[in-house]
């Protein structure tokens, strides 16, 4: 019984925090998207063929999770802009709090897209609100299609499901159809984008996905569940 009111005493604080990054993020027009995965799937890939593609005069930023090591935030900043790694030490999940943190120092009126790779986890990061507009949550193919079904809360949370390695449909045993399907249970309204980080394909409809948002902040917030 201790143990639930602690977990509840913590999401309690965390949505509190969540909630003024929001505001802040609002107040700014800043549109944060918070990207979620198992590990492997393809997050930072994904990043840098969205960061390749923005000029130098676009205001963009990225925090990247990880209990170890700065590697993908080393990936990310060839690109010139401002990137900084949260690094846990054990924790699976980002929260509000390492955010805040991270944050302290940059600028919010000097950017207007933020972009959080989240710890490569399907679960925890499910239930930490970061103050982001939308999660966005990936999936590739060389994992099962039934992700949704075993770990709907983050599948019912997100706006938008990536369906990445797409070139490897031909080497896999991944049925794509049931996969949508799938997603579509857990979230009838979840927007679905297949992608190969590889290949390239499907990286301009993500990439317009993108920027069709950009143009609503900060009211994107209303057509997702959070």
């Amino acid at each position: 019984m201790n143990r639930v009111v602690l977990e509840q005493k913590i999401l309690s604080e965390n949505d509190r925090m969540a909630g003024e990054l929001r505001q802040r993020f609002q107040e700014h027009g800043v549109l944060c998207l918070n990207l979620i995965s198992s590990p492997g799937a393809g997050k930072t890939s994904i990043l840098e063929r969205t960061l390749e593609g923005f000029t130098p005069l676009d205001r963009v930023a990225v925090l990247t999770g990880d209990i170890q090591t700065d590697n993908d935030a080393a990936r990310l900043a060839r690109f010139g802009f401002p990137v900084r790694q949260i690094t846990t030490g054990g924790t699976c999940h980002l929260d509000a709090r390492m955010v805040e943190a991270a944050l302290t120092g940059w600028r919010l009126e000097d950017l207007d897209l933020l972009l959080i790779e989240n710890v490569g986890n399907l679960v925890c990061p499910a239930s930490y609100d970061l103050g982001e507009a939308a999660k966005i949550v990936m999936l590739s193919v060389a994992e099962g299609e039934d992700k949704p079904l075993k770990y709907p809360a983050i599948f019912f949370k997100s706006a938008l499901m990536l369906l990445n390695k797409i070139d490897l449909l031909p080497h896999v045993p991944f049925d794509l159809a049931k996969a949508r399907a799938n997603a579509v249970h857990v979230h009838p309204q979840i927007e679905m984008i297949e992608i190969s980080c590889t290949t390239g394909e499907g990286v301009d409809l993500w990439c317009k996905w993108l920027n069709d948002r950009r143009s609503l902040r900060p009211g994107f917030l209303d057509s997702s569940p959070l």
